[in-house]
This record gives structure tokens, C-alpha cells and sequence, in this order.
């Protein structure tokens, strides 16, 4: 006697539940370990193909553009690909094509990696509203702890309250360019940033030269180093802040990595000086920024012509080199900071040059705020501007939960 069928029961060799939607769901859980976000998200899933159902299963096909042509982590998203989408009931055979992404393509995939690192970052001190800037270069000797305290200096002196991260942990120079110094006192189990009035602004820094010696060698590396940092940004008293300006170390390292992962909102500013040479090794530190999916607002080129007392220039170091880097990036050159001696002997004596009213470089580095402040300003977030808020409007007026009068 045969038994009655189930009407209910899939027919013979369909498996439920497998079709586009479930393949795209396990993909869910493939995550690029280096952009920190699943591969469907981030766009890199650019076809799934569910075949017709065998005697053992139904075999998926999946395409996947990759960054680069030699991605090293190819085989991982593969074998991970093969994993979960293997693991769904009813797939008998999983095949894998790689391909390479386009500009656009690749573009696109580095904003959703930034979006996705903004949900995902670390809480810190530093206020949501604080524009954070790091202030970085290729090498060292181009003047970029100078640049950073005179920027900060001249932003605290409209009215803003600065923080100064000083995150050169190595080779700190920030307290003495300040002329500050002093122990950092903890309150509440919290580092309190030393501050100096500025006008009718405030500065608020923090500096590892206020913890060590400045003649006792830090001997740190790797993780030491970014622990350092990340204590810098989530054990401190920031309070409330319109700026936060990081003093990066030379150099593309461990710090800077760091940095992009604790606080991808930062932004970042490149400092070179005019000769050719410069110029390339800076690029390194634009290039840092782009892989670690930071916006890069600008380049300000430090010892720039030289002008005697006669009134005659001279390019002591060569010419041309901040303007090549920010046309090389594609970003503005937002200062050209003159070599006068001046600005050693200000460092020398802990008063920055963007305060010396009637100095020839106070005017320069004032410049240099504006340009930060309005030339260079961030891309306006949708989340909380009037975009959004009218987005929010039209919905509920979709919805018919605000009355809507009839015009005239």
C-alpha cells in the first residue's frame, strides 16, 4: 500500500529555502577583515546564480569583485564564502569566481567601509561635535609640530576651544613650543589636559611630555604605542570641544593605523616643505589616509621662500613642492608658511607665532585657520541636517500623521 503524500511535502530533489535571497543572507556573514564590514554591504558581491535543484542539492555560483588584483586575503574570502553559503540545507556545490573592481567600484567600496567604521568605532572623550584634524607628514624636520601648535593657537584665538593631542609619543615637542609644562592630574580615574587661555579661546593639551622626562628615551612599539594613544582619546577629561588637533608622528606606522581605527572621523592635513624630495615622501602620508578610508582636506607647505630684509626672496629649499603634492591628491594648498627665523626662536621660547601681533607669520597662520575653518570645512552629514529632517516630514505626511492644508 502506498502511503499518502504530504501536499505540503518540496517535490523530489528541491530543496527549500534556497534561492538568491538566502545566498545573500549567508554572504551576510562573510566580513573583509580589512575594510571591517560584510562583503554584501560593502558591495562586493556582484552576482549570485542559484542553479536548477540535482539529486543532491542546488549548486550556487557567486562573483566577487576584489579591491585589488593581488587582495592577499582572496583565498580567506573565498574559503569563508564557501563555508557559509555551503552550510545553507539544500546546496550541494558552491563555486567561487573573483574578479577585480573598477575605480568607481572601488571608490564606492571605500565609502561604505568608512560608513561602516563610523557605526563601529570605539566610544572616546572626544565630543561628537568636535572636528577632529591630524596634523601628519611623510618624514621628520618639516615643521610639523610648528604647524599644528601655531594652527591651533590661531583657531583658539577665534573664540574656539582647541584640543591638542600630542600623539608624536617618541619625539613629543608640543609642551615646549607652548612653553607649558606641569604634571597631568587625574580626576575621577581621568587625565585632565593642561589649558592656556588664548584670547577669548582655550587650549586644552595633552602631550607625553607632561608624563616622561623630556631627556629619558620612550622605548614603545606596536601595541604599546596604540594603547598609549587609545588612553589619550578615551581616559582623558577632553570636555566640551570645537576642534581636536593630533600632532601625528612622521611617517606611516603603527600610530596612524590606530588613529583611523579608534576615530574614523578624523581628518586629515599634510605638511611638506617646497623641494621635490619632500614632496614624494609627504604623498606617503596622503596615501596613509586614503587607505585608512580618512578624508584628507588639504596641504600646507612650511619653509617656503625665504625674504631678506631687503625685500629679496630666495627658495632656500626649492619651490613648488606643497602646490605638486596638493595637485597630485587632488586636494587645495591651504597655506604657504614663509622660513623666517622667527618661528625657531618662538619655538625656542614657548610662544607661538600666530601670536605675536605685528609678526610677520601671526597673519599667515590666521589664514590658515580661515581656510581650515571655511575653504576646508567637513561634508555635511545627512544624519542630523535639514535633508534628513525633511526626509522625516515627507514620511509622516505619507503617512497621514500631519494634517496638510490645501495651498490657497
Amino acid at each position: 500500500m502506498t502511503a499518502p503524500q504530504d501536499p505540503d511535502a518540496p517535490e523530489a530533489g528541491v530543496r527549500p529555502g534556497v534561492d538568491e535571497d538566502a545566498v545573500r543572507a549567508a554572504l551576510r556573514r562573510v566580513v573583509d577583515p580589512e575594510l571591517g564590514a560584510d562583503i554584501v554591504d560593502l558591495g562586493m558581491v556582484t552576482g549570485v546564480r542559484v542553479g536548477e535543484a540535482g539529486p543532491d542539492g542546488v549548486p550556487v555560483a557567486v562573483e566577487v569583485a576584489l579591491t585589488v588584483a593581488g587582495c592577499p586575503l582572496r583565498a580567506q574570502i573565498r574559503r569563508d564564502v564557501e563555508t557559509h553559503v555551503g552550510s545553507l540545507p539544500g546546496v550541494a556545490q558552491v563555486t567561487v569566481t573573483t574578479g577585480v573592481m573598477d575605480a568607481n567600484q572601488r571608490r564606492a567600496v571605500m565609502d561604505r567601509a568608512r560608513r561602516a567604521a563610523a557605526r563601529a568605532a570605539p566610544a572616546t572623550a572626544v565630543p561628537d561635535r568636535a572636528r577632529v584634524i591630524a596634523v601628519a607628514s611623510g618624514k621628520g624636520g618639516v615643521g610639523k609640530s610648528s604647524v599644528t601648535v601655531n594652527l591651533a593657537v590661531a583657531l583658539a584665538d577665534r573664540g574656539l576651544t582647541v584640543g591638542l593631542l600630542d600623539a608624536d609619543i617618541w619625539g613629543f615637542s608640543v609642551p615646549r613650543l607652548l612653553g607649558m609644562q606641569g604634571g597631568v592630574e587625574a580626576r575621577d580615574k581621568k587625565m585632565v589636559p593642561l589649558e592656556r587661555s588664548v584670547g577669548t579661546g582655550l587650549l586644552r593639551v595633552l602631550s607625553m611630555g607632561f608624563l616622561s622626562d623630556e631627556d629619558h628615551a620612550i622605548m614603545w612599539r606596536g601595541l604599546v604605542l596604540n594603547r598609549a594613544v587609545q588612553q589619550f582619546l578615551e581616559d582623558v577629561h577632553w570636555g566640551d570641544l570645537d576642534y581636536l588637533l593630533i600632532d601625528m608622528p612622521p611617517g606611516t606606522g603603527d600610530i596612524q593605523m590606530g588613529l583611523a581605527r579608534m576615530l574614523p572621523r578624523t581628518e586629515v592635513l599634510v605638511v611638506t616643505t617646497p623641494q621635490l624630495a619632500a614632496q614624494k615622501v609627504a604623498a606617503r602620508a596622503a596615501d596613509m589616509a586614503g587607505k585608512g578610508h580618512l578624508r584628507l582636506i588639504g596641504v600646507v607647505e612650511n619653509m617656503s621662500d625665504f625674504t631678506c630684509e631687503h625685500g629679496t626672496s630666495y627658495s632656500l629649499f626649492g619651490s613648488g613642492g606643497g602646490r605638486r603634492l596638493a595637485r597630485e591628491v587632488g586636494v587645495p594648498l591651504l597655506g604657504q608658511v614663509p622660513l623666517h627665523p622667527s618661528m625657531a626662536v618662538a619655538g625656542d621660547a614657548g610662544a607661538p607665532v600666530a601670536l605675536d601681533d605685528g609678526g610677520p607669520l601671526a597673519p599667515v597662520f590666521a589664514a590658515l585657520a580661515e581656510e581650515v575653518a571655511t575653504s576646508a570645512a567637513p561634508v555635511v552629514a545627512l544624519d542630523g541636517c535639514s535633508a534628513r529632517l525633511l526626509d522625516r516630514v515627507a514620511a509622516a505626511v505619507a503617512a497621514g500623521d500631519v494634517p496638510v492644508t490645501p495651498a490657497g
